[in-house]
């Protein structure tokens, strides 16, 4: 079962161009199932044979899950990575019925995303002190995650080529290596025009091929990367915001929550955020909601007891 692990990922790698948080994540979701494999059969992990594994076994383990006290979240996502696992050990001729075909995915709880006011976004754009290379791509970085909602993964592998400030738009990669075209307001073409005139002073000793594609460079002068990124959102969230979490994702939210609540199309919406289903969209439309009631028992004569 170790070396169809390896395929798998291997397969997840090449041909799905799988992002690295993802071949991570299934790895470790498979690697926990294989140990829990050996111990149930009483066999060393090198000895589990794939074909051995039968849906009560994938079900005692999510059992197990369970009374260990992991989110239905989580569970989803490790019973996504087995029924993926064993679709592709079936077609390949792996096993001769697959196990996990039935298998059922827990329903995520819902949780509302965390958002912040337009009156915080402004702030935190006001704070950001430019004039200087790294004050400029401060600037752009947030200026681009706000106008355009794009995750971190997205903006960490913009190169400059993908921007066309003339024509007001940025093209991202986003999953599944899926192209989308979005457009750019005045606040971020001028942020982006900014940061463009001062990059090259970012380079330095790091600053390889690849470095000088990127559109943004961490302070060695390589290509930036994710957890920089974070660090530099949350250093400037913090200073507006009293938000629990304080990461990239919060401005990707607000960005989707303040362009439903000014009355944009959720499908519209949709393709902004490259969502390959509405359904993921649409829990921007209850944060909406909230909003609507919070101004109707303020405004209605009649709403407050």
């Amino acid at each position: 079962m170790k070396e169809w692990i390896d395929k798998y990922i291997k397969y997840l790698k090449i041909e799905k161009n799988s992002s690295p948080h993802t071949l991570i994540s299934y790895r470790t979701d498979l690697e926990q199932f294989l140990a829990f494999c050996s111990a149930h059969f009483e066999l060393k992990e090198a000895e589990v044979k794939i074909n051995i594994i039968d849906r009560l076994t994938i079900r005692l383990w999510l059992g197990v899950l369970s009374e260990d006290g992991l989110a239905r979240s989580t569970i989803a996502r490790k019973v996504a990575s087995i029924r993926s696992f064993f679709k592709y050990g079936f077609v390949r001729g792996a096993v001769e019925k697959n196990p996990a075909h039935l298998l059922i995915v827990p329903k995520k709880e819902k949780k509302l995303p965390n958002t912040i006011q337009v009156e915080e976004i402004n702030r935190l754009m006001e704070i950001v002190e430019t004039g200087t290379p790294s004050g400029n791509q401060d600037k752009a970085i947030l200026e681009l995650f706000y106008a355009t909602g794009m995750r971190l993964s997205e903006l960490t592998n913009l190169n400059v080529n993908q921007l066309d400030l003339n024509d007001k738009q940025v093209s991202v990669i986003g999953k599944g290596n899926k192209q989308r075209i979005i457009p750019l307001g005045e606040k971020a073409i001028q942020a982006c025009k900014n940061h463009l005139q001062t990059r090259i002073e970012l380079y330095g000793k790091r600053t390889d091929s690849d470095a000088r594609k990127s559109l943004f460079l961490a302070p060695g002068g390589q290509r930036m990367y994710p957890r920089r990124i974070q660090n530099i959102v949350k250093d400037y969230l913090t200073m507006v915001s009293e938000v629990t979490q304080k990461s990239p994702h919060v401005l990707r939210h607000s960005f989707a929550t303040h362009m439903l609540d000014a009355g944009a199309d959720i499908r519209i919406i949709k393709e902004f955020l490259g969502h390959a289903d509405l359904s993921a969209t649409q829990i921007y439309t209850h944060t909406s909601v909230d909003r609507l009631k919070k101004v109707y028992s303020k405004a209605h004569p009649r709403a407050e007891k």
